[in-house]
C-alpha cells in the first residue's frame, strides 16, 4: 500500500472480538489495496488476543468481486489465493457477515472463512463464466465441500445467484439475519470455540452418483455448447477430485489464468464495460421522477411492455380504443402471469401484486396524470400521428411522450405535438416483457432531461438502454435489415437455405437467418418495407421474401417459408424453386460457397452499416452496435459482436 492510498480496513475489538471493516467504494471490490488492508488487519488481530474475527463491508454490499480492472495486469502480492489461505489458516474462528450481493471473490473469501452469516436478502453467487472465466481463488474447491457436487457444478455453470434463504437450506451459510448484522455477526461470533477450514473437508466425489458427471456434461454440451469456462469448471471438478487441496487451488488457478488469457475472456470483458458505458445520460442532465405510466396499444408488445412495467412496480394504465382489443390485451397478460406461476418463476403473491398494478381503459382522459406514455400501436405513421394528437392533447404538460415504433420517423411525431422537447422513441424489442434491449431514441428536439429521464427509467426496469438517433430502422432493424438483406444475395448468388443457416449456427447464432425469418414471419418484414417512403431502386432487394410472400410462403405462421413445418420438414423446395427462378431472372451467375464465405459476407454486412450509421451520428460507438446484436439478435457474447470480430480482423486476430 503507498502512502497516498487510503486504508479501507479498519480493525475494532468489541468484547475479544475483532471487527475488521472494509469500506472500499462503490461496492468493496477486492483490489490490491483492500487485500494488503485485510491481511494486515487480520495479523493485527491475531496479536490482540481476540477470540474471534468477524469480516464486514460498509456501504451497499460485502465484497461484490474481483477488482476486474486488475486483469491481465501483473499480479500484486497478497493475490486473493494468498489471502484467502490465511484466512483460512487462522487460529481463532473467522467469520464472514455477508449482506447485499457476495459474487465471484466475494463469496470465496466467506468460503475461505471458518463460519458465515448472511442479512436476509443477500444474493451471493460466482459469477465468473458471464466474463469467460471460472472461480480462480478456492471457489470449485470449497463450494462443493460445502453445499456438493451438484449443487456447486449448478451454481458456478449457471452464473446465477442464491438466496439467502437457499443458501442456509444447503449449507453455504450457517446462520440468516432479518435485522442489525453486525451486532447479530458479533453475538454469533462470540459463540464458536473452535476454527473449520472449509479446506480440510472431504471433496465429495462424482463415482458416489454414477449419472452426475454425465449428466452435467450432456446439459454443458447443450446448453453452454462452445463456452470455455463452463468446460473448464466441470474439468476442474473432475481432475481435482483426488488431489490434495493445495495441488487442486494450484490447477484451479492454472485453469482461470488460461481462461483469463482467453479469446473468450477478452470479448466478455470488453462486453462487460460496452455496457456500463452505453446509455449514459447527458453530463449535468435533470433526472426527472416517472411515478405512473400509461401503455396505448393492448396486442402482443404493448401487453409485454406493460408486463415489464408492472413486474418493476410502476403503476399502468393500458388504453385500447376498442373494448374487445382491450380485454384480448387483458387476457393475455393474465395468461402471462398464469404460466409464469405454474411455472415456478414466479409466486402467486407477486403475480397477483404486478396484475393489480395494471388498469384497463378506453378512454385518453385516464392518462391525465402519467408522468410517461408508451405508445405500441400498429406501425403506421398515420395512426401513431392520431394517437399522439390525443395524448398531447389529454397528458399534463410534463408527461413524456415515447413511440415504440420499430422504424418511423419520431421526429414527425414530436412536431404534431407541442411538446416537441419530451418526445422520443423506446423500442422494446419481443418478447418485451424477457428482452434486456432498450434502443432509446433521441430526436433533433428531445432534450437532455427528457433523454436522461428515459434512461434512468430503463434501467429501472431492468433494461439495458443505447441511445441512438433517428433513421429508418434506428440502429437494430437498420444493420439486421443489412444482415437479411446479404442474407439474401447469397441465396440469390448459389448459397442454400440450410447452408446459410449452418454456417451461422456454427459460427455461434442460436438459430440460422432463414430459420429467425420464417419465425418472425416473412410479411412482416415485406410490409415494413413496402411501407419505406425510399426503397432502394435495386432488383435484388429483398426479392427472394417478395417471391415469397407473393407465393403465399410466410413461414411457420402459413405452415411453409424458407422451411415446411408440416409433415415434411427441411428446406422448402418449393422456397428453393423460388430462389432459383429468380435468380435465373435477374441474370445472376451461381457459385458454391463455402461456410467461411458466408459467415464473412454476412458480418461485413453488418459492420458496413454500422460505419454508415455511426458516420451519420445515428450510434455513438461501435460497442453500441455490438450491444444490440448481443442482446436483440441473439449474436454470441463470447465472440464479442460484429464489430468485436472486425477489431480482431483488422488485428490480425482469427
Amino acid at each position: 500500500m503507498t502512502e497516498t492510498e487510503r486504508n479501507p480496513v479498519v480493525c475494532e475489538v468489541v468484547d475479544q472480538v475483532a471487527l475488521l471493516r472494509v469500506d472500499a467504494p462503490p461496492v468493496n471490490a477486492l483490489s490490491h489495496v483492500v487485500r494488503s488492508g485485510l491481511a494486515d488487519a487480520l495479523a493485527k488481530a491475531h496479536g490482540a488476543g481476540v477470540t474471534a474475527a468477524v469480516i464486514l463491508c460498509e456501504g451497499r454490499t460485502f465484497f461484490a468481486g474481483a477488482d476486474i480492472r486488475e486483469f491481465g495486469k501483473p499480479p500484486k502480492s497478497p493475490v486473493l489465493g494468498e489471502l484467502l489461505q490465511q484466512i483460512e489458516a487462522s487460529t481463532i474462528p473467522v467469520v464472514a457477515a455477508m449482506h447485499g450481493n457476495p459474487l465471484g471473490g466475494g463469496l470465496e473469501l466467506a468460503m475461505a472463512c471458518h463460519y458465515r452469516i448472511a442479512l436476509q436478502g443477500t444474493q451471493m453467487g460466482l459469477p465468473e463464466v458471464n466474463l469467460g472465466l471460472m472461480p480462480g481463488a478456492g471457489g470449485t474447491q470449497r463450494l462443493p465441500r460445502l453445499v456438493g457436487l451438484e449443487e456447486a457444478a449448478q451454481i458456478m455453470l449457471s452464473g446465477q445467484p442464491v438466496s439467502a434463504q437457499h443458501a442456509l437450506e444447503i449449507g453455504l451459510v450457517d446462520r440468516v439475519c432479518e435485522t442489525e448484522l453486525p451486532a447479530q455477526a458479533l453475538a454469533f461470533a462470540q459463540e464458536l470455540d473452535a476454527p473449520r477450514p472449509t479446506g480440510l473437508r472431504a471433496m465429495p466425489v462424482f463415482d458416489d452418483q454414477p449419472d452426475l458427471l454425465s449428466r452435467l456434461h450432456a446439459m454443458v454440451q447443450k446448453k453452454y455448447r462452445g463456452l470455455a469456462a463452463q468446460a473448464s469448471v466441470l474439468e476442474c471438478l473432475e481432475v481435482t477430485q483426488s488431489l490434495p487441496i493445495d495441488e487442486a487451488l494450484k490447477e484451479e488457478r492454472q485453469r482461470f489464468l488460461q481462461l483469463v488469457q482467453g479469446p473468450q475472456s477478452s470479448a466478455l470483458r470488453y462486453q462487460f464495460f460496452a455496457e456500463r458505458q452505453a446509455g449514459r445520460a447527458p453530463q449535468d442532465a435533470h433526472v426527472g421522477e416517472i411515478r405512473s405510466t400509461a401503455v396505448v396499444g393492448a396486442g402482443t408488445m404493448g401487453s409485454g411492455i406493460a408486463i415489464s412495467l408492472i413486474d418493476a412496480g410502476f403503476p399502468v394504465h393500458l388504453l385500447e380504443i376498442d373494448g374487445d382489443a382491450l380485454r384480448r390485451g387483458l387476457q393475455r397478460i393474465d395468461d402471462h402471469y398464469r404460466r409464469v406461476v405454474d411455472g415456478g418463476y414466479q409466486t402467486a403473491a407477486a403475480a397477483t401484486a404486478a396484475r393489480g398494478r395494471l388498469t384497463g381503459t378506453t378512454r385518453y382522459t385516464d392518462l391525465a396524470d402519467s408522468d410517461l406514455v408508451i405508445e405500441a400501436a400498429f406501425e403506421d405513421l398515420e395512426v401513431k400521428r392520431t394517437i399522439f394528437t390525443a395524448l398531447d392533447e389529454h397528458c399534463k404538460a410534463s408527461a413524456l411522450l415515447a413511440s415504440n415504433t420499430s422504424y418511423l420517423d419520431i421526429d414527425a411525431l414530436g412536431r404534431i405535438t407541442s411538446r416537441p422537447t419530451q418526445v422520443l422513441g423506446l423500442h422494446f424489442f419481443s418478447p418485451a416483457e424477457r428482452m434486456k434491449l432498450l434502443e432509446v431514441i433521441r430526436t433533433g428536439a428531445t432534450s437532455d432531461a427528457a433523454l436522461a429521464t428515459a434512461l434512468a427509467f430503463a434501467r429501472k426496469i431492468g433494461k439495458l438502454p443505447v441511445t441512438v438517433g433517428v433513421c429508418y430502422g434506428f440502429a437494430a432493424n437498420r444493420t439486421y435489415a443489412a444482415y437479411n438483406r446479404e442474407v439474401q444475395n447469397l441465396l440469390l448468388e448459389g448459397a442454400g437455405i440450410e447452408q446459410v443457416d449452418a454456417a451461422m449456427r456454427e459460427f455461434g447464432m442460436a438459430m440460422g437467418p432463414c430459420a429467425v425469418t420464417d419465425l418472425t414471419g416473412i410479411d412482416i418484414g415485406v410490409m415494413a418495407r413496402r411501407a419505406q417512403a425510399n426503397r432502394p431502386d435495386d432488383p435484388r432487394y429483398f426479392a427472394v421474401s417478395d417471391a415469397l410472400y407473393n407465393a403465399g410462403l410466410l413461414g411457420r405462421k402459413s405452415g411453409e417459408g424458407f422451411y415446411c413445418y408440416g409433415n415434411t420438414r427441411g428446406a422448402s423446395t418449393q422456397a428453393q424453386a423460388l430462389i432459383d427462378s429468380t435468380a435465373q431472372g435477374l441474370g445472376i451467375t451461381r457459385r458454391a460457397m463455402d461456410a467461411d464465405t458466408i459467415v464473412g459476407r454476412l458480418l461485413r454486412a453488418i459492420q458496413n452499416e454500422a460505419e454508415h450509421a455511426i458516420a451519420e451520428g445515428i450510434v455513438e460507438r461501435e460497442s453500441d452496435i455490438d450491444i444490440i446484436w448481443c442482446n436483440g439478435y441473439g449474436f454470441p457474447r463470447h465472440l464479442g459482436g460484429p464489430m468485436y470480430q472486425r477489431s480482431l480482423s483488422s488485428e490480425g486476430v482469427t
